[in-house]
């Protein structure tokens, strides 16, 4: 893969605003890092933020009032033609000659030009293998009889005058950027040519691709922040080169093939250890970047009322505010209230919005997160949301599905299960039944209060 491919930035499926402002944030610290490195002589990369999914209110409200673009959503990070294609490909017009072809193929070392109509739009390819049979056409009458050395010799000369169309291969297979390289290698195995091109949307060739550019499969490099588990990882991830991981939840299961940088802390937020991160290598954070990693400390810890909050995420809240010059839990509420109301929003965003699945042995569990400020707003639909956690249920053969209703006010959370509720009974000594559910006083963390305590029943 060429060393100018981004390394990904990408928090876990379903991110909350967590996981997409600390890659937005960690992605800024590591180019401002490169540059530092690029000034003083030392090779560098360069670093893009992505998202397994759609921005939620607060993020996307922390984003656009900062003016800080959202990152690019992403669906795998499996190999992708784009990874192994020559891009800007060398081309020739097609009323060019035959003889201007093969001097540019010589001079550049290639094996296919691309052949462009008058407006520039892909036409075709000639390679070194069509001038070839071309010659090797000519030398057949000497075989054929009827023609001697000299009248071959003058039929390659003439050749050299013909024009490239005249031997434009146009059957050529044409792929798309963003396909997944092991598909466009069958394909392209089964085509007769060795080369196949890439065209964007109006018909310019952007990129070739040879049998030769596809012979050592590449592999995406990516840094995780917020997760360490496949499970919550993009698709792909096999199949990826894991760089560096930024994380404060348990360890889990992605494997890498040489040692890395692996950062986990036990805090309330990712974005505290990215804070930490700015700090100790001295480079200034930016205040919209200040305000991105306050958001995501404040909903992190529930505007630090979560168990998860620790003396750290205090001193990095109060650096931050600093920065930004902002009474922090003001700013913390203020986050929370771009959430909007519950009553409108679509039972699949309210519900599943903010989800983690986890492995219990051999079942899968599915633990949901919703935080308010209006409490009795999510209960009047309790029963469309158990409908829907049913469907997800069976949909995923989950063996329950737990929806904590967090009040950041009322600092607890309504726990609505619907499957196997037997296992949170027993986890927390309550009776959690099929109507109204059971209100948890002081229950706010997922990771420290709900999963670890199920995950260890």
């Amino acid at each position: 893969m060429p060393a100018s491919t981004p390394i990904i930035v990408v928090g876990h499926k379903n991110p909350d605003n967590d996981a997409i402002c600390a890659a937005v944030a960690y992605a800024h610290l590591k180019n401002e890092l490169a540059r530092r490195d690029e000034a003083a002589g030392r090779p560098a990369s360069s670093y893009v933020p992505a998202r397994l999914g759609p921005l939620p209110p607060e993020t996307a409200w922390v984003l656009k009032s900062n003016g800080l673009p959202a990152p690019e959503i992403i669906g795998h990070i499996h190999a992708r033609v784009l990874d192994v294609m020559t891009p800007s490909p060398l081309s020739i017009g097609r009323d060019a000659t035959i003889l201007e072809a093969g001097r540019l193929l010589r001079q550049h070392n290639i094996r296919a030009l691309v052949v462009t109509n008058d407006d520039g739009t892909y036409r075709g390819l000639v390679t070194t293998r069509m001038i070839a049979e071309r010659y090797i056409a000519a030398t057949d009458k000497l075989e054929e009889g009827g023609a001697d050395e000299v009248a071959v010799a003058n039929d390659l000369i003439a050749s050299l005058d013909q024009k490239v169309e005249d031997i434009t291969e146009t059957d050529v297979l044409v792929l798309d950027k963003d396909g997944l390289l092991k598909e466009a290698v069958e394909d392209l195995m089964a085509s007769e040519l060795r080369e196949a091109v890439v065209l964007d949307a109006d018909g310019f060739a952007i990129g070739i691709v040879t049998r030769s550019d596809v012979a050592v499969r590449p592999r995406r490099r990516v840094i995780l922040v917020d997760h360490n588990e496949t499970r919550q990882a993009v698709p792909g991830i096999e199949e990826a080169e894991v760089v560096e991981i930024i994380d404060h939840h348990r360890i889990g299961d992605v494997m890498t093939t040489s040692p890395i940088k692996f950062t986990n802390l036990p805090v309330g937020s990712s974005a505290t250890i990215v804070t930490m991160e700015y700090r100790r290598f001295g480079i200034e954070i930016p205040r919209a970047i200040a305000a991105v990693l306050l958001s995501a400390i404040m909903t992190d810890t529930v505007v630090l009322k979560s168990p998860t909050t620790t003396y750290v995420d205090r001193e990095q809240v109060e650096h931050l505010a600093g920065i930004l010059d902002v009474d922090p839990v003001e700013f913390g509420l203020s986050v929370f209230k771009c959430r909007g109301g519950e009553a409108g929003m679509p039972v699949e965003k309210l519900v599943g919005a903010d989800s983690k699945e986890f492995q219990i042995g051999d079942a899968t569990v599915l633990i949901a997160q919703r935080e308010t400020v209006d409490l009795p707003g999510v209960m009047e639909r309790e029963e469309e949301i158990r409908e829907y956690m049913r469907r997800l249920r069976e949909a995923h053969g989950y063996e329950f599905v737990l929806l904590m209703v967090t009040d950041i006010v009322a600092e607890g959370s309504q726990f609505l299960c619907e499957g196997n509720r037997r296992i949170v009974n027993r986890a927390f000594d309550i009776e959690c039944t099929g109507v109204g559910g059971t209100w948890m006083p002081g229950v706010l963390s997922r990771k420290k209060q709900v999963a670890a305590k199920i995950l260890g029943a």
